[in-house]
Formats: structure tokens, C-alpha cells, sequence
């Protein structure tokens, strides 16, 4: 689990049928000071996040198979919890 700042949303006019009805964000993990951590990421959502929002995100395999219903996912990162940062 990590957390990650929600940089934008990402559009797909085709998408694998594991992905039907999820929103697809670009996040930005963040380290423990909360600076940027690597590159940014696709990651699928259903909790609501908004852009400049801090999500939790997870890229436990058995997780994300489980949430999209098959193991045969191109999905890798999910999240699982919007931060409250204030």
C-alpha cells in the first residue's frame, strides 16, 4: 500500500474487458515525506478520488484480480481508500 497524489483521469476508447466500468486515473506515488516516488501511474477507481486528491493505492496481484473479477487483468495498481490529509 502506498499513498499517491492524484495527478489527472485517463480516457480509453478501447479498454481490456477485465477494465469495463472502472475510471482509470493517473496518480503519483508518493514517499514517507510526501514528495513524488518514482513515476506516475495508472490505476483503477471506483472510491470517487478527485484530482489533487491524496489516495491509498495498492498493487497486491491477488487484490486487483479479485476487485476486477479475473486473473487475467492487465491492471496493476488499484485504489483502495481516499487519505484524509487534513
Amino acid at each position: 500500500m502506498n499513498l499517491a497524489l492524484v495527478i489527472g483521469h485517463a480516457t480509453a476508447t478501447i479498454k481490456h474487458p477485465t477494465l469495463k466500468g472502472w475510471k482509470l486515473i493517473v496518480v503519483q506515488p508518493l514517499d514517507a515525506r510526501g514528495k513524488p516516488d518514482g513515476e506516475p501511474q495508472l490505476a483503477l477507481d471506483r472510491m470517487g478520488a478527485i484530482r489533487s486528491g491524496t489516495v491509498m493505492i495498492s498493487s497486491d496481484g491477488a487484490a486487483v484480480s479479485e476487485m476486477v473479477g479475473s486473473k487475467n487483468t492487465p491492471a496493476r495498481w488499484v485504489v483502495i481508500g481516499l487519505a484524509d490529509t487534513k
